[in-house]
């Protein structure tokens, strides 16, 4: 059996003295060179434990400064639901996807886009097939809490009032609101979540540091053809988020 590499013992020892209090939030812990003779490795070895734990949300390193027990960050529901409407006499636990939920958004709509393999291959389009390439940035109380990138294959929608998702009589409605208004049935959305490290971009836009955890969603919508009418890549940063999906059940 493989032994445990130094530096996720030591992250190990670190986090438990954290979680027990031995170093109060705001407070720095003690230099490398010192944490590196406590335990017998080398700094590096610190380094990268303590980088970890910097990834974990535990700490926080200042430049010229230190290393710092962070404060923890509140975790905020978002409800994945087909469900928009609020519903009377909803458990109590629904009422928390009000505090931190995105109430405002940037977008960005590019039209005659050609699509890229990955996203011809989601759309079931031939590579190069134009599209309409949407990004979005929500905020919840002027704070970014989720990024989107959004495409639509323009064979379905262009020449309609609903080319631009967030332009027209239909803007911000959804997608499916806006297809249902050109007649495309919204049948089935399927979303895969995939645990990531941030970019350099998504850290930029989010306020987090870079490899910081996030959760990937991928997002296709089909008709009731079961034809992709539109496919997305959201990133929602995983120290602020609790991502639950919710199921309706249809009744017999």
């Amino acid at each position: 059996m493989p032994r445990e590499a130094p530096y996720l013992a030591v992250a190990d020892v670190l986090r438990a003295r954290i979680l027990a209090g031995e170093w109060e939030i705001g407070e720095r812990l003690p230099s490398r060179a010192r944490l590196a003779v406590e335990y017998g490795v080398g700094r590096n070895v610190i380094q990268r434990a303590m980088d970890r734990l910097i990834i974990e949300g535990l700490l926080e390193g200042r430049a010229g400064s230190g290393t710092y027990v962070r404060r923890p960050r509140e975790r905020l529901r978002l409800v994945r639901s087909r469900h928009r409407e609020r519903r009377e006499g909803s458990p109590p636990w629904q009422d928390r996807r009000e505090r931190g939920r995105a109430d405002a958004w940037d977008s960005h709509s590019q039209v005659r886009v050609p699509a890229p393999e990955p996203i011809a291959e989601r759309l079931a389009i031939s590579p190069g097939d134009l599209c309409v390439n949407t990004r979005y940035e929500f905020l919840a109380d002027g704070q970014p809490v989720q990024l989107s990138e959004s495409w639509e294959p323009m064979a379905i929608t262009d020449g309609t009032p609903i080319v631009l998702p967030e332009k027209g009589p239909l803007a911000g409605k959804g997608v499916v609101e806006r297809m249902r208004s050109i007649g495309v049935v919204i049948s089935t959305v399927v979303e895969v979540p995939r645990p990531a490290r941030a970019t350099q971009a998504q850290a930029n836009l989010l306020g987090i540091s870079v490899g910081d955890l996030v959760l990937q969603i991928e997002r296709i919508i089909f008709d009731s053809d079961r034809r992709p009418v539109e496919t997305a890549d959201m990133v929602i940063p995983d120290m602020r988020r609790e991502v639950v999906y919710e199921f309706g059940v249809d009744r017999p």
